[in-house]
C-alpha cells in the first residue's frame, strides 16, 4: 500500500463514524475525505464502510484495515514523541502530565524551569487519564499511589504526600471544631465516588464514618479540594495542596496510614536525553525546597 494519505483518512472516518468528523480532525474538506475514501475502496476492490444516514460503519473489511492502521499511528506517534526528547539541547516540547489537583504546585515550578530554559515549550497536561510514555504521548508523568509496573519505565519517587484532615473556617465556624477523632461522627464530609476508593485516606474513612455523614461528593481530587475549601464539609486534603488555600483549618493532623506516594515516570529510550534529566533535577529541587518551607 502506497498512499498512507488514503489510510490515515479512512482510520479518522472509522474513529469519528462521520466525514464531518474525519474532515475536522484531519483539517481538510469533507469532499476529500470523500474522495480519499472511494479511492482506497476502489484501489482495494472492496467496500470498507456501510453508509447510512448516522455516518459510516466499517464492513469486515474495513475493521480489518482500521486495526492495521490504528497499530500504525501508534507506531508513528511512540516515534514523533521519542524524536523530540532527542538531541543534546534544552529545548523544543517538554510534555509534563500530572493530577490536575497539583496543579497550583506544579505550574509554577513549570514556569520557572521555562524561564530557566527560554527555549523549551511546555505542555502540562491534567487528568485522571494514565497518559502512556510509549507511544509519546508525555515525556514526565507525576503519578500518585502504588509505583507503576509499566514495562520500559523508569520510576523515581518523587516525595510523599502527608495527608490531614482539613476544614474551612466557615464550616467549623457553623459546626465546631471536633476536638478529638471521637467528634467526627458529629461531622459532615467530602468524599470521592467510588472511583477515587483506592485512596488509603478514603480507606478509612469508608470504616470509621458513617455514609450519612458524608454529604458532598466529587468526581475528581480537585472538586474535592474546592469543597472542602468552600465550606462544603471536613475531607482530606494533602498539607501540599492546603498550603495554598487561606482560611483551611487543619483538624487532624497527617497519619502515615493516609499517606500516597507520588511517583516521576519517564520512558526508557527519553530518560538519559538532556532535555528530561535537566528538567528532572530541577524538579526535584524545587519539590524538595517546598518541603523545607
Amino acid at each position: 500500500m502506497d498512499n498512507w494519505d488514503e489510510i490515515r483518512t479512512a482510520y479518522q472516518v472509522a474513529r469519528m463514524g462521520t466525514v464531518s468528523g474525519a474532515a475536522e480532525v484531519l483539517g481538510v474538506h469533507h469532499a476529500t475525505v470523500i474522495r480519499h475514501v472511494d479511492a482506497l475502496e476502489e484501489r482495494l476492490g472492496t467496500k470498507l464502510f456501510q453508509r447510512h444516514a448516522r455516518g459510516y460503519t466499517p464492513t469486515e473489511a474495513g475493521a480489518d484495515l482500521m486495526q492495521v492502521a490504528q497499530t500504525t499511528s501508534d507506531q508513528l506517534s511512540q516515534l514523533a514523541g521519542r524524536l523530540r526528547g532527542q538531541g543534546e539541547t534544552v529545548s523544543g516540547d517538554l510534555v509534563v502530565t500530572s493530577l490536575a489537583s497539583l496543579s497550583p504546585q506544579l505550574a509554577p515550578i513549570l514556569v520557572g524551569f521555562q524561564n530557566a530554559h527560554p527555549d523549551v515549550k511546555v505542555h502540562y497536561m491534567t487528568g485522571d487519564r494514565v497518559f502512556r510514555l510509549e507511544y509519546g504521548e508525555a515525556h514526565v508523568a507525576i503519578r500518585a499511589g502504588q509505583a507503576p509496573e509499566q514495562l520500559d519505565n523508569v520510576v523515581q519517587p518523587l516525595m510523599q504526600l502527608s495527608i490531614g484532615l482539613y476544614g474551612a473556617e466557615n464550616y467549623l465556624e457553623r459546626f465546631g471544631t471536633p476536638k478529638g477523632e471521637e467528634d467526627l461522627v458529629k461531622h459532615r464530609f467530602v468524599g470521592g465516588d467510588p472511583a477515587t476508593k483506592r485512596a488509603p485516606y478514603y480507606r478509612w474513612m469508608d470504616k470509621n464514618i458513617p455514609e450519612e455523614n458524608v454529604v458532598f461528593r466529587a468526581g475528581d481530587f480537585q472538586s474535592v479540594e474546592h469543597a472542602i475549601a468552600a465550606g462544603a464539609g471536613l475531607g482530606f486534603l494533602s498539607e501540599f495542596v492546603a498550603r495554598g488555600h487561606e482560611g483551611l483549618v487543619q483538624v487532624l493532623p497527617p497519619r502515615e496510614e493516609w499517606s500516597t506516594a507520588l511517583w516521576l515516570v519517564t520512558h526508557v529510550d527519553l530518560h538519559r536525553t538532556l532535555k528530561v534529566q535537566t528538567f528532572l533535577s530541577y524538579l526535584k529541587a524545587e519539590i524538595k525546597a517546598l518541603e523545607d518551607e
